[in-house]
């Protein structure tokens, strides 16, 4: 395997900068669109192994990337426990009975994640059989507070009131909840690597919506807990784990002694400030804007080599965006930003 995505995430030296794009599988490919339109119910699409591995497949058919990243959604575990999610058009997810008290946290369903969320591990067993010895394949889940969110708040939203007022008004009923997520989202993980993931992520998407000490109580705790639990050793190999939570900036240090081997860090983060709060604790990867790839050749070109300069010489560095690939970006700009990473020279080696 080639085990440079793997071995950067493990502070190792590698030969080059690793990359991969979070949201690498989706609708900025033409291939993606033609594929998706098998299905008009998105769920369904995630339910359907074959179409799940399709879709996994497709950025690596194209691009030279060193790591795969099944392709799910992370609010397949809700839909799991019983707390139905529906896609509308031009809104997003859409959960129509929200959870915010007791009496429907207690009316969650108790998961079997091996039966409940098979797809998924289908999709993985089958990717990995089809995918490359040579590239890694990136397990994932939301993370226990952003999982949380999204049920307590009924959509997406820019506020987050619901789950936020829940955080003072019933802090006992949302830990409940979050436990209960987390006990799922461990055992939903492990087997994921159990099916064939090479690594894993959690997305704690809206951790950043949480005051200091509130993310250290509702989203880090829950998250430990995870570094703690999983399975970090399969099959004599070592199973990297990494945090991603968007606006990360008050709690990089506290990241960084998490439990994870790598933090993931979006574009409003200095990576260079990053490296001096880290030290060499764990990986960073992270943390290209996804705007620059809607802009042209030289500006891409420009940032990719002022951000590879920032980490130069540092083991411990793999290259992504700093949050999903947005579905307008050209082909040719991802082309420009991956041409750009693979021949990087630092200014003063030329």
């Amino acid at each position: 395997m080639n085990r440079r995505f793997i071995r950067a995430l493990l502070r190792q030296s590698v030969d080059r900068t690793p990359v991969w794009m979070m949201r690498q599988a989706g609708r900025y490919l033409p291939e993606y669109r033609a594929l998706r339109a098998q299905t008009t119910d998105f769920m369904k699409f995630c339910q359907t192994p074959e179409l799940a591995m399709q879709a996994t497949l497709q950025p690596l058919a194209r691009f030279d990337l060193d790591a795969a990243i099944i392709f799910s959604d992370i609010l397949t575990v809700p839909n799991a426990m019983g707390c139905p999610v529906r896609f509308a058009a031009g809104e997003g997810p859409v959960f129509d009975s929200p959870v915010r008290n007791m009496h429907d946290i207690n009316s969650l369903k108790q998961v079997d994640v091996v039966k409940d969320l098979s797809y998924v591990m289908s999709a993985i067993k089958q990717t990995r059989a089809e995918l490359s010895a040579d590239i890694p394949l990136i397990g994932f889940s939301g993370s226990p507070w952003t999982l949380a969110a999204y049920m307590i708040e009924g959509s997406g939203s820019k506020l987050w009131l619901h789950p936020r007022t829940m955080v003072y008004q019933n802090p006992k009923a949302l830990l409940e909840l979050l436990q209960r997520l987390t006990d799922v989202v461990i055992d939903y993980v492990n087997a994921q690597i159990e099916s064939g993931a090479d690594a894993i992520m959690i997305f704690d998407s809206w951790g950043g919506i949480l005051s200091y000490d509130s993310y250290r109580e509702f989203s880090l705790a829950f998250m430990q807990q995870i570094a703690d639990k999983i399975h970090r050793n399969h099959d004599g190999s070592r199973i990297p784990l990494v945090f991603y939570t968007k606006q990360a900036m008050p709690w990089l240090s506290l990241l960084a002694d998490s439990g994870c081997d790598a933090v993931g860090l979006d574009w409003t983060i200095d990576m260079a400030k990053a490296h001096t709060l880290i030290g060499n604790k764990v990986a960073l990867q992270g943390n290209l804007d996804p705007a620059v790839l809607l802009s042209n050749k030289e500006a891409i070109q420009r940032e990719v080599n002022k951000l590879l300069t920032a980490m130069s010489g540092r083991d411990g560095y793999v290259m992504n965006l700093g949050h999903g690939i947005d579905k307008s970006t050209p082909i040719a700009n991802v082309d420009a930003m991956l041409s750009a990473i693979h021949n990087f020279v630092l200014p003063e080696e030329v």
